[in-house]
């Protein structure tokens, strides 16, 4: 039997994947400490180490506040190219490695209300995403790529820029609309149409 985009399943991270939680982030640490912290300043995945004069527990404290996931956005395009590859057939689901405590406030205030098409099914919380098969992961944490087996794409971010993505079988993406057809074209490879 001949393969289908409905054959193909593609797993897609939740922050700063499809929404941008690193410039809210920012953003409020900012406001609430009169600090100027920018989000390309924020370079390694410990973000804590851009915020020195405050406490590990006063950086994360945002994200366990409810309030604060109201203030984050989707990314560019996301919203139509998440959609998009629904419609066009294939199993999507967001993968998310997030604190247990942020899972009902992240669905609320970003999935409910700005991903309104991606039902509660589809979302799948995982320590690690390597133990999922599929056949894509989008994501911009470099450590869910590794030793994963799909095709990886890896969404730029600041802290992931100085790693080469490429020398370690992953295609770099910088905007939704290139991540877009980087799944058309390879999956039309996976099922044979090219």
């Amino acid at each position: 039997m001949k393969k289908t985009f409905s054959d193909i399943t593609i797993l897609i991270d939740i922050d700063d994947t499809i929404e941008d939680l690193l410039a809210a982030w920012c953003k409020w640490l900012n406001d609430l400490y009169g600090l100027n912290v920018k989000p390309d300043e924020v370079t390694d995945w410990d973000v804590a180490r851009f915020f020195p004069t405050l406490t590990k527990e006063q950086v994360f404290e945002p994200l366990h506040t409810d309030h604060f996931w109201k203030t984050v956005e989707p990314k560019d395009e996301a919203v139509k190219y998440v959609k998009q590859l629904i419609d066009d057939g294939f199993n999507v689901y967001l993968c998310t490695t997030t604190d247990y405590r942020n899972v009902k406030p992240k669905y609320e205030y970003i999935i409910l209300k700005h991903f309104p098409f991606i039902s509660w099914r589809q979302v799948i919380v995982a320590g690690r995403k390597q133990m999922i098969k599929a056949d894509f992961l989008i994501d911009d944490g470099v450590h869910n790529h590794e030793g994963g087996d799909y095709i990886k794409i890896l969404v730029s971010a600041p802290h992931n820029r100085g790693y080469d993505a490429k020398a370690n079988g992953m295609v770099r993406s910088e905007n939704w609309k290139f991540t877009y057809d980087t799944v058309i074209s390879l999956a039309k490879k996976i099922i044979g149409v090219e």
